[in-house]
């Protein structure tokens, strides 16, 4: 993983303050969406359930304070891994990997039932995956199938 290349400015940092004030779990990382209009968190692996809390209290209470809608995906220390989490609950059949000279894609194949889930409204959860996997693993486009 190469979280060491994220820089974190000072609202990401606030916001991470906030989550793990609340949520008692801990955030690897926060990413403002403001095409999106969200803050999607990156949970540290394990801690999803602590993250969303019982009756998905701890995301409410955090949508109220920020008056932005919160995403949280736990942390994958692999590009299949993170991915996989993005994705959830659509159930993922196969990710393979393309590397060519100049791109790196992911191509990810879902149950068929569950593509309009994996894509998302509006394909906000693509666009979540994306976004993640260009952050964390330099993927240049990722592909349901």
């Amino acid at each position: 993983m190469s979280t060491s290349r994220i820089r974190l400015g000072g609202d990401e940092m606030r916001y991470i303050a906030l989550f793990e004030n609340i949520t008692g779990a801990t955030a690897n990382d926060c990413v403002i969406d403001g095409e999106g209009d969200r803050i999607i968190f990156v949970a540290k692996p394990g801690e999803m359930g602590l993250a969303i809390g019982k009756g998905g209290k701890n995301i409410n209470m955090l949508r109220k304070m920020t008056g932005k809608p919160i995403e949280v995906v736990e942390f994958g220390d692999t590009v299949e891994g993170l991915v996989r989490n993005c994705l959830a609950p659509a159930k993922v059949k196969e990710i393979r990997i393309t590397e060519r000279p100049d791109r790196k894609i992911v191509v990810v194949e879902v149950d068929p039932k569950d593509k309009a889930l994996a894509i998302g409204k509006n394909g906000r959860t693509i666009d979540k995956t994306r976004m993640l996997a260009k952050r964390y693993y330099q993927i240049d486009h990722v592909q349901i199938a």
